[in-house]
């Protein structure tokens, strides 16, 4: 006669076919969103870094005697500057030169730019020495180098 026909289906079916649409549809909404902040992070994190991550040293040269530099960077910050072999032969000859080089670690160390850096009146000439130094040894340090031969030729031509 009639060719109806009745589906039955059963409410534990229902159940579990909406759970497991539910869970596909979070699982996919987790893997768009870290696909998404994995290229972002990893985008913001290249474009702060400043420095390459180390320990780098140079050579600073009073009259007869030398001093290693130290400057100690983590990937955008200075972290340590100091001198390694100050001993008391070269603090009595050059007074001046331990407390300008915590004067010029402490504003380093505390994100002040080094072009930026609040030299002493009584002595402008031991800093400005050291900070020769430190700006010669954070060139070291960058992941992108700044290239003064390019200054040098400029100079020659004129």
């Amino acid at each position: 006669m009639s060719n109806t026909k009745i589906v039955v289906i059963k409410l534990k079916q229902i159940i579990y076919g909406a759970i497991f649409a539910v869970l596909g549809i979070v699982l996919l909404i987790l893997l768009l969103a870290l696909f998404r902040s994995g290229k972002k992070d990893s985008g913001a994190n290249e474009d702060t870094a400043k420095y390459i991550p180390g320990v780098y040293t140079s050579v600073v040269a009073l009259n007869d005697s030398t001093l290693n530099l130290e400057v100690i960077v983590d990937k955008n910050h200075i972290n340590s500057v100091q001198l390694i072999n100050l001993d008391e032969a070269i603090t009595t000859m050059y007074p001046l030169v331990a407390p300008s080089i915590k004067s010029i670690a402490d504003q380093l160390c505390n994100d002040v730019d080094i072009a930026s850096i609040q030299i002493e009146e009584d002595s402008k000439y031991t800093q400005t020495l050291l900070l020769d130094a430190v700006e010669q040894t954070l060139e070291k340090a960058l992941i992108t180098p700044v290239d003064h031969s390019v200054d040098k030729q400029a100079d020659t031509k004129k």
